[in-house]
């Protein structure tokens, strides 16, 4: 593995953690912090909101060395995570999750470029699923960490964590990742005419809704596993990671498949198995072992999309191909946290806790549609 795709990976490591911890620890921040399931919920919104708003500053800073602009991201990382650990309450915890997403989409944006020009020949998709892949041995090692830690300590350590390995991935970049020219600019319109195809807004679509039907039930993953299978909250350790290897497995064969076929069909069938997978898991969600087991069948899928769509994007999107790459992420986060916002509303229109499944059914159905359309009508 090249050093620099690794310093990349270090980077996504630690976003990770930051995105997908709150999922495994959210009870108890929720207890600590004397809130409802629902209203911690937001913690994870508040995020996706940060990436939202700071991946378009992304065409602000597109005269940049592609190396300098990583080391400002990976530097956002580590101090918005170290304020999230020293928050004295809800809403001061609220603003410094909105202050630690900020540089997570432009993150991915800048290297999904920073990844297709260090990569092999005919390996493009699998560069980037090394970066990705930071984000997916979060989920194995990180996340189910920060659970631990969480539940021997207190969630604080889990964000000191995090800010821990935004410090290492900034070290990383220095030492790894070389200089790389800034990317031909097209002025501030230009970053945005890729927007008037098809093309593009089809691969946001099956992001936004492939991720989002997931996301419904992974974002309430916690009180399902402890208040309707029945597993103790010590589980979730050893269930986060089940759930983590799943996405680990998804990312890198979805990669492999997509650089031998097409990305659109690749993911379109991987939106297709959620439209299935969805209410058997709301129907089994009571039973031990099949709700684990299809856990990790439903994060494969989650990783299996958006790995492929966010190196395609990059093809779809000249003259603003950071924006485009930061795109994918804004679509990605947006669709986490208005999933979140989904799921809390079936369980609060009293449809149980395990009904997050099937809210996001709907979602499954539409990504798929698009991902499909993407393929057989543009090629892609």
């Amino acid at each position: 593995m090249k050093k620099s795709l690794l310093a990349l990976a270090i980077g996504t490591f630690a976003l990770g953690i930051a995105e997908f911890a709150m999922m495994g620890i959210l009870s108890a921040v929720a207890r600590e912090l004397d809130v409802s399931i629902v209203k911690a919920g937001n913690l994870i919104s508040a995020y996706s909101a940060g990436v939202a708003i700071g991946a378009p500053g992304l065409i602000l800073l597109r005269r940049w060395p592609l190396k300098r602009l990583l080391l400002l991201l990976t530097a956002m990382i580590a101090v918005g995570n170290a304020a999230a650990a020293l928050s004295p309450g809800y809403y001061t915890l609220l603003a410094a999750r909105f202050v630690s997403g900020l540089p997570h989409g432009a993150f991915f944006g800048a290297g999904a470029i920073v990844c297709s020009r260090l990569a092999d020949v005919g390996k493009g998709a699998q560069a980037v699923a090394v970066m990705v892949g930071g984000m997916t041995v979060a989920n194995v090692v990180g996340v189910p960490g920060a659970t631990f830690v969480t539940n021997v300590i207190s969630w604080r350590v889990a964000f000191a964590i995090v800010s821990f390995f935004g410090m290492l991935a900034f070290a990383g970049m220095r030492a790894w990742v070389p200089y790389l020219k800034p990317l031909p600019d097209s002025g501030l319109k230009g970053q945005f005419r890729f927007l008037r195809h098809a093309e593009p807004w089809l691969v946001y679509a099956g992001v936004f809704f492939g991720q989002a039907s997931v996301y419904t039930y992974l974002s309430y993953i916690d009180p399902v596993m402890t208040e309707v299978a029945g597993f103790s909250a010590a589980s979730m350790s050893w269930i986060m990671v089940v759930a983590g290897l799943g996405m680990v497995v998804g990312n890198m064969l979805a990669a492999k498949l997509s650089d031998r076929y097409s990305a659109a069909l690749v993911t379109g069938i991987l939106a297709a198995c959620v439209v299935v997978i969805m209410p058997v898991l709301y129907l089994c969600a009571s039973m031990k072992v099949p709700v684990v087991i299809l856990s990790f069948v439903a994060t494969a899928c989650l990783f299996g999309i958006g790995g492929p769509l966010q190196y395609i994007i990059v093809r779809y999107a000249k003259g603003g191909e950071m924006l485009g790459g930061a795109g994918i992420q804004i679509a990605f986060n947006v669709s986490n946290a208005i999933a979140a916002v989904l799921g809390g509303a079936a369980i609060h229109a009293g449809f149980g806790i395990a009904s997050p499944a099937l809210a996001g059914l709907p979602c499954a159905v539409i990504g798929a549609a698009a991902l499909f359309i993407l393929h057989y009508r543009y090629k892609a």
